[in-house]
């Protein structure tokens, strides 16, 4: 029986493609004294390009920023120390977040997240979604020590919520570092369909998060 919903949090919880494009442009228009000699849109459009959707550590982002654009007057220290301060106030929900982390407390779920990031800067944007005080074990791989695709975040996250991973379902984007990595590290892997990706190896697959009680149901009715 399935004890606990343990989550991804880019590109699942939150919609960091849409919270990226919110950022970006507001970025721009406050620092827009240093940076109006770009086209906005072409700004916006590099920095989603050299960002990789979160894979590229942002020092390279605004570095190559800096020598593509000749950005005087400002330092990629503090270019980055603006997406560190701002970030958290452009995070962008998928719909029907909270409403579904009520319903699985109320069904008496357990609920973690396992994401890989730089440690506070995951947090503050977990507490800008205001799902904190619903989650009941949180590991970010930067304090961890360990990151995804590894089993052994996977088996720490588990222990910290007192059940074992067959316990446990693991949802994500990403069918290598979540889908599989959660499969491997002994949990049912759940998809969270990503238009980037085709053939993904999954078991179970959602469009919205409000699928997901069903979803446990479903496996749950299998499993008894």
């Amino acid at each position: 029986m399935i004890k606990a919903i343990i989550f991804d949090l880019d590109g699942t919880l939150l919609n960091r493609d849409e919270s990226v494009k919110v950022f970006i442009a507001e970025q721009y228009e406050r620092l827009n004294e240093l940076l109006n000699h770009i086209p906005k849109e072409e700004y916006i459009q590099r920095f989603i390009e050299l960002d990789n959707r979160g894979y590229v550590w942002k020092d390279k982002v605004y570095k190559q920023l800096i020598n593509e654009f000749s950005i005087q007057g400002i330092t990629w220290e503090e270019l980055l120390e603006d997406y560190l301060t701002y970030f958290k106030e452009n995070c962008v929900p998928f719909p029907k977040l909270l409403e579904t982390l009520e319903k699985l407390k109320q069904d008496n779920y357990l609920i973690g997240m396992i994401t890989n990031g730089k440690g506070q800067f995951q947090m503050d944007n977990v507490k800008a979604l205001k799902i904190d005080s619903y989650i009941d074990s949180i590991l970010i791989s930067d304090w961890e020590g360990v990151k995804k695709p590894d089993p052994i975040i996977f088996k720490r996250a588990s222990e910290r919520l007192k059940v074992y991973p067959e316990e446990c379902v693991f949802i994500g984007d990403h069918p290598e570092k979540d889908v599989r990595a959660a499969r491997d590290g002994g949990m049912i892997g759940i998809w969270k369909r990503d238009d980037q990706w085709n053939e993904v190896e999954a078991e179970y697959v959602i469009d919205e998060l409000d699928e997901i009680p069903a979803i446990i149901q479903q496996i749950n009715s299998v499993s008894s």
